[in-house]
């Protein structure tokens, strides 16, 4: 599984969460960051929206499913954020 975190440089919810879920441990996951800066289709997209989070479901070559999940309270702990990750990979 992947997640997939959209963000942007200087947004301090971004990095916030970006740390928290670089410090999961119990679950197994590679953790993609996609800079909306780099790109016009995810910046008119996700402007105002960062951080938004995805989840990735790679299928074969040509066959990836991305579903975004909900946006995690920025007051959540590593512990929260980890059981709100577990019930959707679950899935």
């Amino acid at each position: 599984m992947r997640l997939i975190l959209y963000s942007k440089p200087g947004c301090h919810l971004c990095e916030g969460l970006q740390e928290k879920l670089e410090k999961i441990q119990n679950l197994s996951f590679e953790l993609e960051i996609r800079d909306i800066t780099t790109r016009d289709d995810w910046f008119s997209a996700y402007e105002y929206e960062v951080p938004v989070l995805y989840l990735s479901n790679h299928r074969g070559a040509e066959d990836t499913e991305e579903k975004p999940l909900p946006r995690p309270s920025p007051r959540a702990s590593v512990q929260q954020l980890e059981q709100m990750l577990r019930k959707y990979l679950a899935n």
